[in-house]
């Protein structure tokens, strides 16, 4: 499997380099990267329209507004595409969503399996533990991460959301004289150091709470997750996928 990773130079691609290496079946042919001053085993193009070498998946760790770029390439040359950058606007959302119509295409708020094995637990519980719990999310990340709330913190608020019958709300954050209603949603970002990303879904109950975390200790996590996506991609003609089907795959 033939790999052009788009953000080849940023810190995730490079965890996903080394990751590579570890997959029998995977290589990163080439990678694209107008930034990177570094020096890499496959060649590395300034811009997605400027690759020249064949590849089976594009692989995405950079920023939103690469997304037009990789459609048409992907569009060009049949190719899947795996979605692995977060804070797209919504917009771009529909773009994506029209574009499974015809193409393959994945796209996943986090790449870890262990935050999706979460996000399955959420599914079953959130709507039972509604009426009695209030819901708060907290999410950690790094000093440099661009979007606030992440990804994540948005991937599972969503599926806490859908999983409700009643109308519920995002906040994020609080201040001021805010007194909480039941129905908001709380989403709270923390923004320092190096944190990889911590991600807490808060249920509080009178007299408890139920707490799930996940820790996310190195970046690898989602470097494999986002090669396994690779995998189960090849050879997709179209559709809108995410970790749901790899995990169930």
């Amino acid at each position: 499997m033939r790999i052009l990773l788009n953000g080849c130079g940023g810190k995730m691609g490079k965890v996903v380099i080394e990751a590579a290496k570890k997959f029998d079946n995977a290589i990163i042919a080439a990678g694209i990267d107008n930034f990177t001053k570094d020096s890499f085993d496959f060649p590395v193009f300034k811009t997605i329209d400027s690759c020249n070498v064949s590849v089976d998946v594009i692989l995405d760790f950079s920023r939103p507004d690469a997304l037009e770029d990789i459609l048409k390439l992907a569009e060009k040359n049949n190719l899947p595409v795996v979605l692995c950058t977060t804070g797209f606007s919504d917009d771009q959302i529909e773009k994506i969503n029209a574009f499974s119509k015809e193409h393959a295409i994945f796209r996943s708020g986090n790449m870890s399996i262990g935050i999706n094995v979460i996000n399955n637990i959420l599914k079953n519980i959130s709507a039972f533990l509604y009426e009695n719990y209030d819901i708060e999310i907290i999410e950690k990340h790094h000093n440099q991460k661009v979007d606030a709330p992440s990804g994540t913190a948005l991937l599972l608020g969503d599926t806490i959301k859908a999983a409700i019958k009643a109308d519920t709300v995002y906040v994020n954050g609080r201040e001021g004289i805010h007194k909480r209603e039941h129905n908001e949603i709380g989403v709270h970002a923390i923004r320092g150091g190096s944190i990889v990303g911590e991600h807490e879904i808060i249920f509080a109950g009178q007299g408890e709470t139920i707490e799930l975390k996940h820790t996310a200790i190195s970046r690898e996590v989602f470097a494999v997750g986002a090669l396994k996506a690779c995998e189960f991609m090849q050879g997709k003609s179209k559709g809108l996928y995410n970790m749901d089907n790899v995990l169930n795959s």
